[in-house]
């Protein structure tokens, strides 16, 4: 175990690699990374540490001379005008955060992020589909979508795929325990609702590859571990791309049960 210096101040850190077959270190993580064309960052979402890491593997890229193009659940498509604006220094921050409905915790969390991808002039994408537009299928269904004005439509992804499969039992198993969330007809809508999610920001992750430089997706942990979910979509689209894994956890560090290349444990 070593001790390091995240934005968010010191934290251990124990770190278990699928290939190393065992613990390694965020050395590690971080080449690796600089290898990729795309990182999956599974971050638990009130998690200091996660978010730490996020900034510290961001900082590590751009020792290694890597460009990068910085994806985020956290902002919708639709705002992607305003986040533009903002990076270009066309607006103030005032009026990019009036225009993106950021997350409750962005200026403690995902503001250092774009802060420094602003510095450095790396792209933003706002990766994930408009939450109403998420909302709407979690009510009505997939179906819902095809009523949609041309230019809203366009704020989800183009090809929608939600059969059967690991991430389909993974989630019903999840709502499952969770109460409140009806019969499976409501779950099965909720499950359409997840895969537009994941479907749009695979999307979106795909068109911000580049020769060259790493798409450094940030993401609840749920949307790519095991490289289900957003993953397996990305690479449906783009089977050529390597793509690196990271989950973030918490608790008691174990190497069983791998949920990414790497697991990141935190206190």
């Amino acid at each position: 175990m070593s001790l390091v210096l995240l934005a968010s101040g010191p934290a251990d850190l124990r770190v278990f690699g699928a290939r190393e077959g065992g613990e390694t270190d965020l050395a590690a993580v971080f080449d690796a990374a600089a290898q990729a064309d795309l990182v999956f960052v599974g971050e638990r979402h009130d998690d200091a540490a996660s978010h730490g890491f996020e900034l510290a593997l961001l900082d590590a890229l751009a020792e290694r001379g890597r460009p990068v193009v910085l994806a985020m659940e956290m902002f919708e498509r639709d705002v992607q005008p305003a986040l533009d604006d903002y990076l270009a220094g066309r607006v103030d921050e005032a009026e990019m955060l009036a225009r993106t409905r950021p997350w409750p915790n962005y200026r403690t969390d995902y503001r250092p992020l774009v802060e420094l991808a602003r510095a450095r002039g790396w792209p933003v994408i706002a990766g994930n589909a408009p939450r109403a537009l998420a909302a709407r299928v979690a009510r009505e269904g997939l179906a819902a979508l095809e009523t949609l004005p041309p230019a809203e439509r366009a704020q989800a992804a183009a090809a929608l795929e939600c059969g059967e499969g690991a991430y389909r039992e993974k989630f019903m198993a999840e709502m499952r325990q969770m109460a409140g969330h009806g019969g499976t007809a409501d779950l099965d809508r909720l499950f359409e609702a997840q895969c537009v999610k994941d479907e749009t920001m695979a999307e979106s992750a795909a068109a911000g590859l580049a020769p060259g430089s790493t798409v450094v997706h940030v993401n609840g942990a749920f949307h790519s571990d095991e490289g289900l979910g957003v993953v397996e979509r990305l690479r449906r689209r783009r089977p050529e791309v390597r793509a690196l894994v990271v989950s973030i956890g918490q608790g008691a560090p174990s190497p069983e049960g791998a949920a990414g290349d790497f697991v990141v444990w935190a206190p």
